[in-house]
């Protein structure tokens, strides 16, 4: 009889925390990439409606969203001499970098059904790869730590680093591959560097992929394992695990908000470039400097986050954190439906880039807020049903907000059909009022199911005391057990569970 199904945990070092952080900004340097520069791309180079584009996008989201749960599931239930997760993270590399540069590198002389075909298989390669390691690797970082505010501390690394891969990936992008020049002096306009950059972006991903598996393979031998009597994946266990899933109310009203917040996101992502570009003309040597205002807020959230759990409940920090983050884009666009700014308005990318801090800081407070709670309510289905389902949570979260992403990405093709946005448009040339539209769209109407979310996260019930009773039940639990129990009904009625706010009682 076996006393615990998790190994001793000893105190994360600097070391594991930065492998398990850089992890995430790879996965920054692809997914950024294909979010940033795709629909731009096929759109404005290739010529591809933009609404074929955003459905193609739209469509990759969908399908890795729903395969997101089913690895998820897959890796709690994974027994192997490389844990439940690393087996994973070192399968999925090399297929990721190969997707990527087949996305931005689609063969001469396609018609344009084809180059669609080429497009949505290409897209949906490279996030069904990226779900093998982003799913355990997610669920990685949940059960790295057991302590409140060590698990902000860890989410926090895994929000700079993806600030950090996104920044980076734009920084060089725009500095080295997507100049200026006389023939196009919108560099990412020109066709001829996809290549190139593509090349250097799936390489680098690779490299780093490969090292944040490498130098966290350590940790193996004390994470969690599933308990010796848990039948192997199948679908029946699959919905199984949903059920426990969703029957934790806090877990239903964090992906709830998440879907509406998600809305917003993927809209404002297939149109922010198009705003910058065509409402505030900024060239691609300006965008670049987004990367200042975005280092600011996410540097702060990185040194803030761990420090404001200290102080507050977490579900506070989400409320206000997601208000700021609806709210602060939409104010440079309404400053110019005022006349207060325009293009011409000097020093207008230094008060772009400051609004752009806000956004940046409160969006990662807001994810490292939510991905430590995630690890508080795996703890409380530890306690009604004995296993520990990050790889199920986390990733059933991911499919939501990929489901509303791709709903996000279509609409943001379909805004642009809807206001007559052009193709193969040129700056100055498109009709004001189109402009107007494109920047209303942005910045204002997509900030509304932001507020719409900030209501379900008010919802969320873990405080810092229901925290401490479920980690005292737990560890009484497991200070007590001799051994594996009969069936995970059985282990959960051992000890009886606390009351807790927001958790249905388990059924009997």
């Amino acid at each position: 009889m076996k006393k615990t199904t998790q190994g001793a945990l000893p105190a994360l070092s600097f070391k594991t925390k930065l492998a398990f952080g850089v992890g995430s900004g790879a996965e920054s340097i692809a997914l950024f990439t294909v979010s940033m520069f795709a629909m731009i791309y096929y759109n404005q180079v290739l010529g591809m409606p933009a609404h074929w584009a955003g459905v193609a996008i739209s469509a990759s989201l969908f399908l890795d969203g729903v395969s997101d749960p089913l690895i998820g599931s897959l890796s709690d239930r994974t027994r192997s001499r490389l844990g439940r997760r690393h087996i994973y993270m070192f399968f999925a590399p090399i297929p990721i970098a190969l997707s990527l540069v087949a996305v931005f590198n689609p063969p001469d002389g396609l018609s344009m059904g084809q180059l669609f075909a080429w497009f949505a298989v290409s897209v949906v390669a490279l996030r069904q790869s990226m779900t093998f390691f982003h799913t355990p690797h997610l669920a990685l970082g949940g059960e790295l730590s057991s302590d409140y505010t060590e698990r902000s501390k860890v989410m926090a690394y895994n929000s700079f680093f993806q600030w950090a891969g996104a920044a980076a990936t734009s920084w060089v992008a725009l500095s080295y591959f997507f100049r200026a020049t006389p023939e196009y002096p919108r560099g990412l306009l020109n066709p001829a560097p996809y290549l190139p950059y593509s090349l250097v972006m799936a390489g680098l991903a690779l490299l780093i992929l490969f090292s944040s598996a490498w130098f966290t393979r350590d940790r193996i031998p004390h994470l969690p394992k599933p308990p010796e009597n848990l039948p192997r994946y199948s679908p029946f266990e699959f919905f199984k695990d949903l059920g426990k899933a969703f029957s934790n109310r806090n877990y239903c009203w964090l992906l709830a908000a998440y879907f509406f917040l998600s809305m917003m996101v993927g809209l404002r992502s297939g149109l922010h470039l198009y705003t910058n570009t065509f409402y505030w003309e900024l060239t691609s040597e300006q965008l670049r400097w987004y990367v200042i205002g975005s280092f600011a807020g996410y540097f702060s959230a990185f040194l803030a986050a761990a420090r404001l759990h200290g102080h507050y409940d977490k579900r506070a920090v989400m409320i206000i954190s997601a208000i700021i983050y609806a709210v602060a884009p939409a104010i440079p666009v309404v400053l110019g439906g005022l006349g207060l700014l325009s293009a011409a308005t000097p020093g207008l990318l230094v008060i772009l880039v400051s609004f752009s801090v806000l956004s940046y800081g409160a969006a990662s407070i807001l994810s490292i807020s939510v991905m430590s709670a995630l690890a508080d309510i795996a703890d409380e289905n530890e306690l009604k049903f004995g296993i520990r389902q990050e790889g199920v949570l986390y990733s059933t979260r991911s499919l939501f907000a990929k489901v509303d992403q791709a709903v996000g990405a279509a609409l943001a093709g379909f805004v642009l059909t809807l206001i007559a946005f052009p193709v193969k448009a040129q700056v100055g040339e498109v009709p004001s009022e189109t402009v107007w539209n494109l920047a209303l769209w942005d910045g204002v109407l997509a900030g509304v199911p932001g507020f719409i979310a900030v209501f379900f996260y008010s919802r969320y019930g873990i405080t810092r005391h229901t925290y401490a009773a479920t980690k005292a039940a737990l560890d009484e639990r497991r200070a007590t057990l001799t051994g594996p129990p009969t069936s995970a009904v059985d282990l959960a009625s051992d000890v009886p569970a606390p009351q807790i706010e927001g958790v249905a009682p388990s059924p009997r």
